[in-house]
């Protein structure tokens, strides 16, 4: 049985560690070639060559999506290098510690933004042509859980995620008669270096993560990966505009039950 993305090129974003890694091996198991975008070159480069070393084709662009030159690189060197881009998971976000709202400086609210929205918003300023151009195809934009219902202590990622949504169903509305379907996936917490990080930060803080998914565990990247392979697939061929929460049970469970 021929994979999802059979024939397709993939690009993910953010494809160096965590969700993006796991979603850049998946389009290589569904039979994508694979174009790995990161800020870091060693990750970028680990995850291409691991990808090739198990019979497929990919490689690693070094791109930082908050700059626009960057992002017009990193999809130039995709079409270069197959010919075409047929589907994109804009995976890459920054955020910074928790602090409540008036602690933010103007600083970290800019960066926080600049990568977490903005760069979304460039990635599908040259995705999308390029993905027309190919006679259509499909974009996941990954969002979070707290875009959907605001976090505490996360004003500046909560409301870029939020924007993410709205930037997500903008873009669906507007590419729907255009070949180009546009989805977002929601994650709850999910078991990746940076949440890794910060249970070892504050070990406190782990069992009562844990607790506001009602299936009380943490998500793998792989499972978001999924997510995403599906929605960029011919078998979500009817879903556009459409926010996936692959959460665990955390919007479900407001009271930790």
């Amino acid at each position: 049985m021929e994979g999802l993305l059979e024939n397709r090129v993939a690009l993910v974003t953010g494809g160096g560690s965590g969700i993006g890694r796991a979603t850049a091996m998946r389009f290589h198991n569904d039979g994508a070639k694979v174009v790995v975008v990161d800020r870091n070159e060693k990750a970028a480069i680990e995850v291409a060559e691991t990808i090739c070393s198990s019979g497929g084709d990919a490689i690693a662009v070094v791109a930082d999506v908050s700059c626009e030159k960057d992002v017009e690189k990193m999809v130039t060197a995709a079409v270069e290098r197959y010919g075409a881009l047929h589907a994109a998971s804009n995976n890459a976000a920054y955020s910074s510690g928790f602090k409540e709202l008036t602690a933010w400086t103007v600083e970290e609210w800019d960066k926080i933004q600049d990568v977490t929205l903005k760069g979304v918003w460039l990635c599908m300023k040259y995705q999308l042509p390029a993905i027309e151009q190919a006679g259509g195809g499909a974009i996941v934009n990954i969002a979070s859980v707290g875009g959907v219902r605001g976090e505490a202590k996360m004003a500046p990622y909560s409301s870029a995620k939020g924007g993410v949504i709205a930037l997500t169903k903008t873009a669906a509305a507007e590419y729907a008669q255009r070949g180009i379907r546009i989805n977002a996936v929601a994650p709850g917490g999910v078991r990746t270096p940076s949440i890794e990080h910060y249970f070892k930060i504050l070990p406190q803080e782990k069992d009562a993560t844990i607790a506001t998914h009602a299936m009380r565990r943490l998500g793998e990247p792989e499972e978001l990966a999924n997510a995403v392979s599906y929605l960029l697939s011919d078998r979500a061929s009817f879903i556009t505009g459409h926010v996936l929460n692959v959460d665990g049970g955390i919007l479900v469970n407001p009271h930790n039950l």
